[in-house]
């Protein structure tokens, strides 16, 4: 099933399942607490669900404004499972693979209070230069769990949604200078949704493939700015499964329901890469584009870049 957070023409925030181009709403308004209710049961997300599409009122798409399927998650953790751009981007800036990439699955934790649906991203001026799409998928936790091992931890996902990580490369040149990680290049947004996947139904799909290092997420994505596409690739050439990314994240700490974890950026998937490879000219986002990730089988994710004030 798929499954939206919105906004109502009088302003209140509620939670549906999407049936053609409808919206039927929950009984919990907060999709976040029902990824909690449920906890790895599929027979409560079953009731919810066929309640909602007996008794629940329907919204048409056109009148409602989509939001973030968890505006606020509990956690924002963001992968780098994807070669292909780890050794672009690392060679295009004269460095030679790391080779620590291929004994352990890393992630940075990202700013879950920065979290935007489709729309408007408000950026400031630092923000704009260099500002740069990077087309992701992501999976929301439904079961809590510590030390989960690879082989069960795709039991553990609630679903998958597009994500996009948005960054401000020259802040994040900068900083990463210090060997912290990326910090204010990255902290201003993250766009998820539209919607959030259910697994069983990306499994119905037959999207999910069971491999010995857990599920394959075999998806095309694409990016487009201002209409015109510029990055595609595949969920499923991660070169690190959502298993293993769970299995690493939870060694020693508990994940919980609905902490968002990213999958990190698809070859081709953002314009320091396509930039670096002389596939594009020095070309970075600006007030008023446009940008558009398609993911089969997730949807369309589309945001407008709108200048904020600098005060």
């Amino acid at each position: 099933m798929r499954l939206a957070t919105f906004k109502t023409t009088s302003g209140h925030q509620k939670c549906g399942i999407l049936k053609g181009f409808k919206l039927y709403e929950l009984e919990n308004s907060n999709l976040l607490e029902i990824i909690q209710l449920s906890e790895g049961k599929t027979e409560t997300l079953k009731r919810l669900s066929d309640n909602a599409l007996e008794n629940g009122a329907p919204y048409d798409l056109s009148s409602v404004k989509i939001l973030a399927p968890i505006p606020r998650p509990p956690s924002m953790r963001d992968g780098y499972a994807f070669r292909q751009h780890v050794l672009t981007a690392r060679r295009n800036r004269g460095l030679e693979m790391i080779k620590e990439f291929d004994l352990f699955p890393v992630f940075y934790f990202t700013n879950h209070q920065a979290v935007t649906g489709p729309g408007e991203v408000v950026v400031q001026n630092l923000h704009l230069d260099k500002l740069d799409y990077e087309l992701e998928v992501a999976i929301v936790i439904g079961k809590e769990g510590t030390n989960i091992p690879a082989h069960e931890a795709d039991e553990h996902i609630f679903g998958y949604t597009i994500m996009n990580d948005w960054s401000a490369r020259a802040l994040q040149m900068e900083e990463m200078k210090l060997n912290l990680g990326p910090a204010k290049g990255k902290d201003f947004a993250t766009s998820i949704g539209p919607w959030l996947v259910t697994r069983d139904e990306l499994t119905t799909d037959g999207q999910l493939k069971k491999t010995p290092q857990g599920e394959v997420f075999s998806a095309e994505m694409k990016a487009f700015v201002n209409g015109n596409l510029l990055s595609k690739g595949n969920a499923g050439e991660m070169n690190w499964t959502f298993a293993q990314i769970i299995e690493r994240a939870s060694y020693g700490v508990t994940l919980y329901p609905g902490d968002v974890i990213g999958s990190g950026t698809v070859g081709t998937g953002c314009l320091l890469e396509l930039n670096g490879s002389k596939i594009t000219d020095n070309l970075w986002l600006k007030v008023g584009d446009t940008v558009k990730l398609e993911v089969e089988g997730l949807g369309v994710l589309e945001n407008k870049i709108v200048r904020g004030e600098d005060k």
